[in-house]
């Protein structure tokens, strides 16, 4: 995902009164304030290494989003996010096809251990919670940790890529994930990965490829109508404040979707005139552990979204 610079107004020297169940202006801007940086939706990049020596056809669908067993060795990580098309639309039912080396750098080259596949959900979601791969050794250099992906949006081209992870001391000197230029450019494939608490690390990373989108879901190119700016905390357990900005007057809510892309909550839908504001969700003690994406709906259309994770 590139940035690009935008200018996104909010309404200036305006007095917003309080918002009944929850929903409450955060403090009003005294002049304009622009929102740069907006997500678009540029196309994934493929990897100068390619697929790699180490793939294998038909691996197994990935039980219950967990490709790593339990005892397998390793850092745990839960990687997230969502496949999308060009214009920002969200795909669902990519098959999303994932490999990787175990914690000492060797990969299962006779069975499917590390290797799985899943698809995105109805609103292009997808997850899977595997180990941190090991590194092994590219001729006289280790190659930095990374994951496969090969990624089928039904009907149209596979893209076959690699993910990294920022802080990497070998992907300085790798022949691929060091590469910042061109249609190989590994730049945005290098995500952080940030500690839960608990002793897993997350990651986000949507991925842009070329398909046919579903333009009722979460869309980033909508952007200048509002946009989700924080969940705090986050992680969270019962209770989370969600900071959003709407641009200009409309009907607004914020939407809570699970992994299998259901909607678990509608956080108070009405009319906002422009300016920044904050909501609370008293998280239901049912709910399950694990990742929620939380986005902002402007007059009946997803503009952005934000992932939260449930402890």
């Amino acid at each position: 995902m590139k940035t690009e610079n935008t200018r996104r107004k909010f309404l200036k020297n305006t007095t917003l009164s309080a918002l009944a169940l929850g929903v409450l202006p955060l403090t009003v801007l005294s002049k304009e304030e622009n929102i740069d940086e907006v997500q678009a939706c540029n196309e994934t990049t493929i990897d100068a290494f390619g697929q790699g020596p180490f793939y294998t056809a038909n691996p197994p669908v990935i039980d219950n989003k967990v490709l790593a067993k339990n005892t397998e060795a390793g850092t745990r990580i839960v990687i997230s996010g969502r496949v999308m098309d060009l214009d920002c639309n969200q795909i669902p039912n990519a098959l999303i096809d994932i490999w990787h080396a175990d914690d000492s750098g060797a990969y299962d080259n006779v069975g499917y251990n590390l290797r799985g596949t899943t698809k995105s959900n109805a609103q292009g979601f997808y997850e899977f919670e595997t180990i941190k791969p090991g590194k092994y050794l590219n001729g006289t250099k280790y190659r930095p940790s990374h994951i496969h992906f090969r990624i089928t949006p039904l009907g149209n081209p596979v893209l076959i890529t690699q993910l990294y992870f920022k802080g990497d001391s070998d992907i300085a000197g790798d022949g691929a994930a060091s590469i910042s230029f061109g249609i190989k450019d590994a730049t945005h494939r290098i995500i952080p990965l940030i500690d839960r608490g608990d002793g897993v690390f997350d990651g986000t990373w949507d991925i842009v490829v070329q398909g046919d989108g579903d333009k009722t879901g979460v869309n980033n190119i909508h952007q200048d109508k509002g946009m989700l700016y924080e969940l705090a905390p986050n992680p969270f357990r019962d209770h989370v404040e969600i900071e959003f900005g709407v641009f200009n007057p409309a009907k607004a809510s914020v939407v809570v979707f699970d992994m299998l892309g259901n909607q678990v909550a509608n956080l108070k839908e009405e009319h906002f005139e422009a300016g920044k504001y904050a909501v609370s969700w008293n998280v239901p003690a049912e709910l399950p552990t694990g990742s929620y994406f939380i986005a902002l709906k402007v007059n009946e259309l997803q503009v952005h979204y934000l992932k939260g994770i449930k402890m």
